[in-house]
């Protein structure tokens, strides 16, 4: 992998990467097909111990014909801590990674990543499961799980002339 040119906006620290992934309340996808790239916005759910993230989707469609062809994705999340006026500046963390997608057929496992999936998103996730973790629902969702091969970060904390701005 080519390195970052700015070697001091390079992040480095495997949890500060792992910190945005359970941050950030979506992820963006990159896939291809006959050459062509396409592009999808989620929302997901990072499981720690297993270096994964979760994703729920409809049984068909355009992404689900993609992935099944090709599961090789790369994508982004972003925690945007916005634009520094008068600075021309903007201040961020991302994660970068790279993975394979695998559909989850196992009605235990989809059971299992929906719950990552709720925690992660929910300020009171117990309520959620138990509302709409049903065996219809669990049966009827596609779920996609993106196993994590390499991660990479960069951030900008500070503006170009030196203000620390923010901390994560």
């Amino acid at each position: 992998m080519r390195s970052l040119r700015r070697k001091e906006k390079s992040i480095d620290n495997t949890d500060e990467l792992v910190h945005i992934l359970e941050s950030c309340k979506y992820i963006t996808v990159a896939m291809c097909q006959d050459n062509e790239p396409y592009l999808v916005t989620l929302s997901h759910g990072y499981d720690r111990e297993r270096n994964c993230l979760y994703f729920h989707c409809a049984q068909d469609g355009k992404k689900i014909d993609i992935l099944r062809g090709n599961g090789l994705v790369w994508g982004q999340a972003l925690l945007d801590n916005g634009y520094v006026q008068g600075s021309c500046d903007h201040l961020y963390a991302t994660t970068q990674f790279r993975g394979r997608v695998v559909f989850l057929d196992d009605f235990d496992e989809k059971k299992y990543a929906l719950e990552v999936m709720i925690k992660g998103l929910e300020d009171d996730p117990q309520k959620v499961i138990e509302a709409q973790l049903s065996e219809k629902s669990i049966q009827g969702v596609q779920i996609g799980r993106i196993d994590i091969e390499y991660m990479s970060g960069k951030k900008s904390d500070t503006t170009e002339i030196g203000e620390k701005l923010y901390t994560d």
